[in-house]
């Protein structure tokens, strides 16, 4: 199930919980992209030094595969691992699309 939400609301809270919101948002997008069919690992490695990385690298190609369907896997890497702010702007408003396209039939 993919849920639908407020870009504005996940930034709020990331900022209101000082951080702690983003990791539960990328812990709930990991369980919908791999719903979709991705192969993201345990968000266990987003704690780990080093391991975190891999653990972007993971999410950026499977995001990239099986939401956006490009093939463009390393390029969402760099961007989410150096501009990380903007990570839940464009992943969420992909996922919002397919939970719309899911709601509508």
């Amino acid at each position: 199930m993919i849920s639908k939400r407020s870009l504005l609301k996940v930034y709020i809270l990331g900022i209101l919980t000082m951080g702690i919101y983003f990791i539960y948002w990328y812990i709930k997008t990991k369980d919908e992209i791999n719903s979709l069919g991705g192969d993201i690992p345990t968000a266990w490695l987003l704690i780990i030094p080093i391991a975190n990385i891999y653990w972007i690298y993971r999410y950026a190609v499977s995001f990239s595969d099986v939401v956006k369907k490009d093939g463009n896997g390393v390029l969402y890497f760099l961007v989410f691992w150096l501009v990380s702010i903007i990570t839940p702007a464009i992943v969420q408003s992909e996922l919002n699309k397919i939970a719309e396209e899911i709601s509508a039939g």
